[in-house]
């Protein structure tokens, strides 16, 4: 018996007029990345971000993210050569990398990534996702609150998720999906201490501290920035104080006077979705998907490349005309 390939969105009604063939709701490192992707490839793409939401993350960004993300060594705000291991013990370990890690500051990096895909032709709208539907005919309409406080809709062909570990694309969207264990992270940025002024603090080294005082199941980091350093852990154990356990990270690396610049607090997904797309018109990507490195939790890498799996996989979808490709993103990034 002959099958039929779901239907795509190209399949639809040719009369129906869409406002964009994708919309990418999340505009960090993943979803900037898909959508930068995609709008290279010539589709017409609207990228929505509300801006102002930092992601708590170490920074750290290995040397082969620069060269297949073509992202410029500018954009790194230190070089780290070494990795200081303090463990349960106290007992620390020092160890050369053997190169460098690059060292971002999200705030700065994932503007530049947005403000990449606005010039690779993609609509960047500031604003935050409101809702899903879908009109009379099937369609997908997303729905935004824009900077000035206005709803504004729009018809697209596909979306993709891009909006974090809890993704109400996820929530919503994916049926039968159930909510990716993760930890909870927290760290703060503070002010690089001087030259000379800090013995503990060595700019191209980053500190990571297995010690159950700091995390019960995770870990403890300093992560120097230049002149910005971030402090942080993380835990899955609930009622666990991770503003104090940082507040003694702080103290234990000699940080405690350090002027704070800001704070931020978001769970990381420690393992990714059996199903990312709902096999018609909507896939997902990044923290929403769970791509994230378990061991670590290092996801800046791993957040780019599985948006371009998913822009890959969007692409052959909207091309083909058959939605089945969506399930290629998955297989892709593993």
């Amino acid at each position: 018996m002959n099958q039929t390939a779901p239907q795509s969105p190209q399949q639809e009604d040719a009369s129906t007029a869409m406002d964009f063939d994708v919309a990418v709701i999340g505009g960090g490192p993943s979803g900037a990345t898909a959508a930068n992707d995609l709008a290279r490839a010539g589709r017409k793409v609207l990228l929505i971000d509300r801006e102002g939401r930092i992601k708590p993350c170490g920074g750290a960004v290995p040397p082969i993210l620069l060269r297949e993300f073509d992202v410029p060594e500018s954009l790194l705000e230190a070089k780290v050569t070494c990795a200081r291991m303090i463990s349960p013990a106290g007992k620390e370990v020092d160890m050369d990398i053997g190169g460098f890690v690059g060292m971002v500051d999200r705030e700065t990096f994932d503007a530049w990534l947005r403000r990449r895909a606005e010039d690779s032709g993609a609509t960047f709208l500031r604003g935050e996702f409101t809702g899903l539907e879908r009109d009379d005919d099937g369609a997908l309409k997303v729905q935004v609150k824009d900077h000035f406080g206005e709803t504004r809709n729009f018809r697209v062909a596909t979306v993709i998720g891009a909006d974090g570990a809890n993704s109400r694309i996820t929530r919503e969207h994916l049926r039968g999906s159930k909510r990716i264990p993760h930890v909870f992270a927290y760290h703060e940025i503070v002010e690089s201490p001087e030259a000379g002024e800090n013995e503990n603090f060595d700019p191209e080294r980053c500190d990571v501290y297995y010690q159950g005082r700091i995390s019960p199941d995770f870990y403890g980091w300093v992560f120097p920035h230049g002149k910005h350093t971030s402090v942080g852990t993380g835990t899955a154990k609930k009622g666990w104080s991770l503003r104090q356990a940082t507040a003694d990270l702080r103290t234990s690396a000699g940080l405690e006077d350090a002027p704070l610049v800001r704070k931020e607090g978001a769970p990381i997904p420690l393992k990714t979705l059996t199903r990312r797309d709902t096999a018609k018109d909507i896939d997902v990507t990044g923290d929403a998907a769970g791509a994230v490195a378990p061991s670590s939790g290092e996801v800046i890498y791993y957040a780019k490349n599985s948006g371009r799996q998913c822009a890959l996989a969007v692409d052959r979808a909207l091309e083909t005309g058959d939605a089945r490709c969506l399930a290629e993103a998955r297989k892709a990034f593993m």
